[in-house]
């Protein structure tokens, strides 16, 4: 037996952000905008908005004060609809607005790991989630990770309430997205497709959008780094984005999202580049394990099925995975876990809070201390 949730309603495709206003409308006529801080500016969808709409701008990590100030503002515009428009941060901090807006607790209560992690309750205001780049798949996850800087970690809002109302994902707005935020946001929805497929909670549902997420993020990766005005290989990764989404909030992720929270809240680094920068380490770690302590594991056959996927070639096999993705994350210029900051001497403490972290329970093996110190080693 297994569950299946997702955003209310879903549209897709180039252009569909300037049916924000329409759909916003449709939800209510007091609108609160998270956006960008720079970069939106003069999008077809904002100009478009209700009169009653009160812009808040965000940039950077998603923090447990900026969801704080952004309450604020927020309860004293008392919107009937809030609207991300923007990156992964921005559509996190607007459905954790919008899911904290009804309810009277901080938002330390609610968080996990840091905070008490009390169970949302109260009814969330509708969300309509515009992502301008194509990672996280934010637009169909039931999350929010917020950074506390104070505590070292990033930690999340969980509910099945913060899945979007609507999600509008529209290619042409990550034309512009440069090639470092490219490779790292995609190298992210990439993570979560073969996660959600390897991790022993997929569902014949989870297996098919995370099979695809993969075609498509192995056939365009590439070209949309190099070639950013190729629409058809953004619209791709944007599919490949938002099927990574669907996929994570039904199955489970697994060893690198486990190793990305406690490493962003250390590091303050784009969630995406961290990921991509333990991947491949992570990758041939489980491959290894796996074939020591379970070598009939389904997760070994799967891996060579995302290798046949990634590479095109029906003839990959398990090693194949981790071969393509190294050379990606080579060719796409991702910078090792020392270049983002991270000193050997922290290995043994970043190995301790990754094997506590929720996401390590959906690994395809039980992966040891000293495995995790080299990944991190290796990364």
């Amino acid at each position: 037996m297994f569950t299946f949730a997702t955003a209310g309603r879903i549209v897709v495709g180039a252009g569909a952000s300037e049916q924000v206003p329409r759909i916003a409308s449709e939800l209510g006529r007091r609108v609160f905008v998270v956006l960008a801080r720079h970069g939106e500016e003069g999008a077809p969808g904002l100009a478009g908005l209700p009169d009653e709409t009160t812009v808040w701008r965000w940039s950077g990590e998603p923090t447990v004060e900026g969801v704080r100030a952004a309450l604020a503002a927020a309860r004293e515009a008392r919107p009937d609809v809030v609207v991300g428009w923007g990156g992964a941060s921005v559509v996190d901090l607007a459905k954790a607005v919008a899911v904290l807006l009804r309810d009277e607790a901080d938002v330390l209560d609610h968080l996990e790991v840091i905070g008490r992690g009390l169970p949302l309750t109260a009814a969330p205001v509708p969300v309509v989630a515009v992502p301008t780049t194509a990672g996280t798949g934010a637009e169909a996850t039931a999350n929010a990770p917020l950074l506390s800087p104070e505590h070292g970690v990033k930690a999340s809002l969980r509910s099945p309430a913060m899945l979007p109302t609507v999600a509008v994902v529209d290619p042409a707005l990550t034309l512009t997205c440069p090639p470092a935020v490219t490779a790292s946001s995609g190298l992210d929805a990439l993570t979560q497709c073969l996660e959600a497929l390897v991790t022993p909670r997929a569902n014949p549902l989870t297996d098919a959008l995370a099979r695809e997420g993969l075609a498509r993020a192995g056939r365009s990766l590439h070209t949309a780094f190099r070639h950013g005005d190729d629409l058809d290989a953004r619209t791709d990764m944007s599919l490949a984005a938002l099927l990574s989404g669907m996929a994570l909030a039904n199955a489970r992720l697994g060893a690198v999202h486990g190793l990305a929270a406690p490493l962003g809240g250390r590091l303050g680094a784009p969630h995406g580049e961290v990921c991509a920068a333990v991947l491949t380490a992570t990758v041939a770690t489980n491959v290894r394990a796996l074939r020591q302590r379970d070598p009939g594991a389904v997760a070994l056959d799967r891996y060579a099925e995302a290798a046949r996927l990634l590479t095109g070639n029906p003839d990959a096999e398990v090693e194949d995975c981790a071969r393509w993705i190294a050379d990606t994350v080579s060719s796409l210029g991702v910078r090792p876990l020392a270049a983002l900051g991270l000193p050997p001497d922290e290995h043994g403490a970043v190995a301790d809070a990754a094997l506590a972290a929720s996401s390590m329970a959906g690994n395809p093996v039980r992966l040891t201390h000293d495995e995790v110190v080299g990944i991190l080693a290796r990364s």
